[in-house]
């Protein structure tokens, strides 16, 4: 057994239930990215967005407490494959940190020692374990909600039928990881600025977990309350569309309007705020949001 294949999830999970119908998830650590972590933790307590920054106008008390929208899940999910905060691994592209701070949307609390998990396609539109599939399988990548009759033409035809999600085809787990929120709900994950796939504008997918516990072998049990997607600006993509590896994604674009998940509604619907060197985003881009979410409720996506 290879050292990859050993940090692979067991995928004989329990199916999902609904509330009160916990799933068994169990999480391999990585050693290695669980020491390196501890450093870069350290950035994850972004100043100015404490509660009492939250609530300093009633515009921002009221932002405080809507839900973040829910999404599809897509059919690329692999169930908390590795705890890990730097998802890189050997992917190319624009350097991407992600900071994320999970409330509670009824309390505007932070939640601490939620597991949150990440992934997204590489600079060329390619899942890791999903790479026999290629760029969208040579089409759009089924992300969509189950259409109803025929699709119309040129849009994404969503998710094959049995829910949509697919059996990994590799061994591959580049760009995906889970992390724990710390004591003021922040989780920051290192990785790269994502490609993008006929059918689909640029995103980076996620699920928050709640009520599990964390073992020395990771995380287990709990429920999934929060499935969304985290998408960018068109004038960070179009910047990065310019570079390689992504000058070499020849995959039809779909943009931030045109996508078919994508809600429209700004922060609530997963759009980050982004900041970059205008003039050479090479250097790196860092992506904030505030997810709000009911710890409560149940969405597997």
């Amino acid at each position: 057994m290879t050292a990859n294949q050993q940090n692979q999830v067991n995928s004989s999970q329990a199916p999902r239930g609904g509330k009160g119908e916990p799933t068994r998830r169990t999480v391999v650590v990585v050693a290695a990215g669980a020491v390196a972590a501890v450093g870069l933790g350290g950035a994850v307590a972004v100043a100015g967005e404490r509660r009492g920054a939250l609530g300093a106008s009633s515009t921002a008390s009221e932002e405080c407490y809507r839900l973040t929208s829910e999404t599809v899940e897509g059919p690329y999910y692999i169930d908390a494959d590795k705890v890990r905060q730097d998802i890189t691994e050997d992917r190319e592209g624009i350097p991407l940190i992600l900071r994320i701070k999970v409330i509670d949307s009824g309390t505007c609390r932070p939640l601490r020692d939620a597991a949150v998990d990440i992934w997204h396609c590489d600079a060329v539109g390619v899942y890791s374990g999903y790479e026999d599939t290629g760029n969208g399988g040579g089409g759009p990548a089924p992300t969509g909600e189950p259409p109803s009759g025929e699709p119309p033409t040129g849009e994404p035809s969503g998710p094959p039928p049995g829910g949509g999600h697919q059996e990994p085809t590799d061994d591959t787990r580049y760009l995906r990881g889970t992390w724990r929120t710390d004591g003021k709900g922040f989780v920051t994950f290192r990785t790269v600025f994502p490609g993008w796939y006929r059918g689909r504008c640029v995103h980076v997918h996620t699920k928050v977990h709640v009520d599990g516990e964390w073992t020395d072998s990771g995380y287990e049990g709990g429920t999934t309350c929060h499935t969304g997607q985290f998408f960018f600006d068109e004038e960070s993509v179009i910047a990065s569309a310019a570079l390689e590896p992504y000058a070499s994604n020849t995959a039809e674009r779909t943009t931030l309007d045109e996508d078919t998940i994508y809600d429209g509604s700004g922060t609530q619907g997963g759009l980050l705020k982004l900041k970059y060197k205008k003039n050479d985003i090479a250097k790196g881009v860092t992506g904030t949001i505030i997810v709000g979410v009911d710890p409560e409720a149940t969405h597997n996506g």
